[in-house]
């Protein structure tokens, strides 16, 4: 176990945001860590990494045990590297208690050089114990190692020697990820660390995660990411948490089953409640009942009571309507070049686009962070010019726009001085009852824009879009900035739409329920995948084993050939042959004269030590002649031996 949590309190001008908080971490398990924004998920990641402390029961109870072995690595949401050094120098320090190792284990080996014979012992055993620690930690690949995480982080074009300095908040927060990925803590804890990440970076990430040897916490609204990875849910929800077995979809589930249990409990304690209230209130005014009713009030007493469940929030009504039907092709795009900016300052992103959508079609676009998805929809739409190729679009269509950065929106509008401005012809009560739909309503609907949040803003954009009533939804982004309850009912009518939708989109989980064409687009243009996003991240993965595979083959077939090159540079004469057969006899018979001469030197040094020989003088001068001429002789043979 790496942690454990018992009757954990914390305080916050005097109210609890977080009570009675249990939670164990186990070896080698991964845990999504959910909840509403402000719930405390990321102060019980403090208090878990020790830079909050935590507060306890009137008792004393309360604890937080972290294994004294276990190394905690912890990514907090949006920190990224601040540092002087290059990229590699960086990641090095990683894996400087390995380096440090390899430094020392250099210092043996020129010292061991030099020492006698009767100080090796000592220093031959701290080289093995180093040498030991540096290969099971796989000491000997660390350029691998770093070039495999930086490579799938997204760094594959950005040079080593590069300073950290000049990298963007975005890249520093990626390159810090690859840092804490390198070090490998026993503890991997993660806030938000989907932020900054394009998909396929998403899934390099979500496939090192999985085969991660330690624990990992983590803290995300990646829905999609939580499923792929955790094998348990933890909610904080009212300053509570609950655990939940399984990823995400499962937790769904769970929860839905759980809140049920539980409305019916506290339901049917309600109702016992009231009848035992109810007979109190009858029976103990009058004198033959009022020991009945006291003994009621003394079970009435010991009734624990249930806090009265949190049921979801009532969720906004989102339905996308459209009145006319528009013809099969929707949107034709050819040869045309998608670019950014004007002038000197024109960017090419992609040189020739070619696009189909057809009618009723869900197509979500995907690509790197960069490659122009938001520019495609603008283009597509006319709202930025195009120097080739052409767009044509079909009859009867009636598009419907959601724009990320809400540009529609007059920020001096009120929320419903908006909706009348542009949908004149409804009445104010029609506008305050999408409005209320969406869940802005009161006084809500007379704030200005400007003062809106960003959730606020999305779902007055929700209304707009349910008041244009287009046969075409192009969509930028829809899920940004809004909670979940919102997310799900969007997903849900997303799902339920019979017209066209063109989608852009990071959420690949909003994108698996919606989609059912997948487009990604890249410098050589647009490229189609039939199906949701997994069917679309099957024919990627399947299409880059292929490509390991063939890499593999041409590896083999460039070694066969290095070899086959080398067996033909070997090849000699009969003579060279013959010449080296010799050369293997000699070797042999000079070994076994070697180890016949050390043999007899044994003897000869055990004889002489004998007190009979050493009494006879002439033996003993003879057994000291014969024992320097062996030794001569040995010494010959070895030097011819070491020469061979």
């Amino acid at each position: 176990m790496l942690v454990s949590i018992e009757h954990l309190y914390k305080y916050f001008g005097g109210e609890p945001l977080l009570k009675d908080i249990a939670l164990t971490i186990e070896d080698r398990e991964t845990v999504g860590l959910i909840g509403r924004n402000g719930c405390g998920k990321s102060t019980l990641l403090g208090i878990i990494t020790g830079r909050i402390g935590f507060d306890k029961t009137p008792e004393g109870l309360g604890s937080v045990a972290v294994s004294e072995k276990a190394r905690i690595g912890y990514l907090e949401q949006n920190s990224g590297l601040e540092s002087s050094s290059t990229v590699k120098e960086e990641m090095l320090h990683a894996f400087d208690q390995l380096l440090d190792a390899k430094r020392r284990m250099e210092e043996l080996e020129t010292l061991m050089t030099t020492l006698p014979a009767d100080q090796l012992e000592l220093v031959s055993g701290e080289y093995s114990r180093l040498s030991s620690f540096f290969e099971a930690r796989d000491g000997y690949r660390i350029d691998v190692r770093i070039n495999t995480v930086l490579n799938g982080m997204g760094f594959a074009d950005v040079p080593q020697d590069r300073l950290i300095s000049s990298l963007s908040g975005g890249e520093k927060t990626r390159l810090a990820l690859a840092r804490l990925l390198l070090e490998e803590p026993d503890l991997l804890i993660l806030d938000e660390p989907t932020n900054h990440l394009d998909l396929r970076t998403l899934t390099w990430l979500e496939g090192y995660l999985k085969g991660y040897k330690g624990s990992v916490l983590i803290v995300s609204h990646d829905r999609y990411f939580l499923d792929k990875l955790c094998t348990r849910i933890c909610e904080i929800e009212n300053g509570s948490l609950t655990s939940f077995k399984g990823g995400y979809s499962e937790y769904l589930v769970r929860k839905k089953m759980l809140t049920e249990r539980r409305i019916k409990e506290y339901e049917a304690q309600q109702r016992e409640i009231d009848k035992l209230e109810d007979y109190i209130v009858r029976n103990k005014v009058r004198a033959s009942t009022a020991k009945m009713a006291k003994s009621r009030q003394h079970q009435l007493d010991r009734i624990e009571r249930l806090d009265k469940p949190m049921t979801y929030t009532r969720p906004p009504k989102i339905k996308l309507e459209y009145d006319i039907e528009p013809t099969k092709d929707i949107v034709k795009v050819q040869n045309c070049p998608v670019a950014v900016g004007e002038g000197e300052k024109r960017k090419l992103l992609i040189p020739s686009l070619d696009l189909h959508i057809r009618r009723g079609e869900h197509a979500a676009i995907i690509g790197p962070n960069g490659i122009g998805k938001t520019s495609v929809l603008k283009l597509i739409q006319g709202l930025i010019p195009h120097d080739g190729g052409s767009i044509s679009w079909g009859a009867n269509i009636k598009r419907a726009y959601f724009d990320q950065e809400h540009s529609s929106l007059d920020p001096r509008d009120t929320a419903i001085g908006s909706v009348d401005r542009k949908f004149p012809r409804i009445s104010e009560q029609q506008a305050r009852s999408v409005l209320g739909s969406v869940l802005l309503s009161g006084e809500d609907v007379f704030k200005p824009v400007s003062v809106l949040s960003g959730g606020e803003r999305a779902k007055l954009c929700f209304a707009h879009l349910i008041l244009t009533r287009g046969n075409v939804l192009i969509l930028d982004e829809p899920t940004n900035h809004i909670d979940l309850g919102t997310k799900e009912v969007l997903e849900d009518a997303l799902a339920e739409f019979g017209g066209t939708i063109i989608l852009v989109s990071h959420d690949r989980y909003l994108i698996n329920k919606v989609a059912d064409r997948v487009i990604e687009l890249s410098p050589e243009g647009a490229r189609c995948f039939e199906g949701n996003y997994d069917a679309y991240a099957e024919v990627i993965a399947a299409e880059e084993a292929d490509a390991e595979r063939i890499k593999s083959e041409e590896k083999q077939a460039a070694a066969l050939a290095e070899y086959n090159e080398s067996k033909q540079k070997q090849y000699r004469s009969k003579q060279q042959r013959a010449e080296d057969a010799r050369r293997r006899a000699r070797i042999h018979e000079l070994e076994e004269s070697i180890e016949a001469a050390e043999q007899r030197i044994a003897e000869l040094e055990a004889e002489i030590s004998d007190p009979a020989v050493a009494a006879d003088h002439q033996l003993m001068a003879e057994k000291c002649a014969e024992l320097d001429r062996t030794r001569t002789s040995l010494d010959e043979m070895m030097e011819e031996w070491a020469g061979m």
